[in-house]
């Protein structure tokens, strides 16, 4: 197991690399010339916004620019924003909590729901309580989350009046629960399809036939036997979902008035301060790299016929 580990650790060294090359590629490209955008309508001295540019080292190449910033990140150092001139490590660290409370409560909501739906329908397959699930994670997946959001924010917050319609600056956990559940239902949706489909699979499995056969009770053949096999593909999921609700979380904070890494993000693209904007996604991509070395490692837990030399 722990040559293992290791072998996984160095792979996603290059798999770490080439996805913030990518991203740092896109921000040097795209967002345009932070100097000039903080000079503004102003007319500034061409030599002064050069002289600045060669201070913050942008007029290097940009395999240059981006070995330099890797250096610094080994060291812990995201970079300086040009605009405020805080660190951007500081600047995420004032964000991130939010985003992550946000992502752990859907994240939390999609295991518990997504999964309890999903057994519900996979033990009594093709029958009303089966169909209706289908049906409904069918609307989950149909809808997007920001229409699903409005949705939710109109009839929840001014018509019901149960929650505000907006986060405040407290950022009080009830007031989360809203926007947390518009974030988890379309992987809410998934994760039920999944558990439905493993388990109405593994009902015909000859090691369930044996179980039955044996006189287990039926609570053990379900929590023990069926579930634990049936966990396999579901926990692949989770595993990458776990990214991908931080990520989405941009547009469920722009609805709710979240401020989080999406406002973050948006102000960074405003200013042209593409170094904010990878500094976010680096941590987005070590969040789907450690997800995806802990899947691995929880493979040989739910099936002891998995090994790891």
């Amino acid at each position: 197991m722990g040559r293992y580990v290791a072998r996984r650790l160095l792979q996603m060294i290059p798999v770490f690399i080439g996805s913030t090359l990518l991203i740092f590629s896109m921000m040097y490209v795209l967002p345009g010339d932070p100097v000039r955008a903080l000079a503004g309508e102003q007319n500034v001295d061409p030599a002064q916004i050069a002289a600045l540019r060669s201070d913050l080292g942008l007029d290097k190449p940009l395999l240059v620019q981006y070995a330099i910033y890797l250096g610094n990140l080994l060291q812990g150092d995201f970079g300086t924003q040009i605009a405020s001139g805080l660190p951007i490590s500081e600047v995420i660290a004032n964000a991130y909590p939010v985003t992550i409370q946000l992502t752990l409560f859907a994240f939390t909501f999609t295991v518990v729901a997504g999964i309890s739906l999903g057994v519900i329908a996979g033990l009594k397959p093709d029958t009303l309580r089966d169909r209706g699930l289908l049906i409904l994670t069918l609307l989950l997946i149909s809808v997007p989350s920001f229409v699903l959001g409005r949705m939710s924010q109109y009839f929840f917050a001014f018509e019901l009046g149960l929650v505000e319609p907006n986060v405040s600056l407290d950022e009080n956990l009830s007031e989360l629960l809203l926007p947390a559940s518009v974030l988890a239902a379309l992987s809410l949706a998934y994760v039920a399809r999944l558990t439905r489909t493993s388990i109405a699979e593994n009902l015909r499995a000859d090691y369930i036939r044996t179980a039955v056969a044996k006189g287990l009770p039926r609570r053990r053949i379900v929590s023990v036997h069926l579930l634990r096999n049936s966990m396999i593909p579901v926990v692949t999921f989770l595993g990458t979902d776990l990214g991908t609700l931080m990520a989405g979380a941009v547009v469920t904070e722009g609805i709710f008035n979240i401020k989080g890494v999406g406002s973050l993000i948006f102000d960074a693209l405003r200013h042209r301060e593409g170094a904010t904007v990878v500094g976010v996604v680096t941590l987005i991509v070590l969040v789907y790299l450690i997800a995806s070395l802990l899947v691995d490692l929880l493979y040989a837990v739910l099936d002891p016929r998995i090994r790891y030399a």
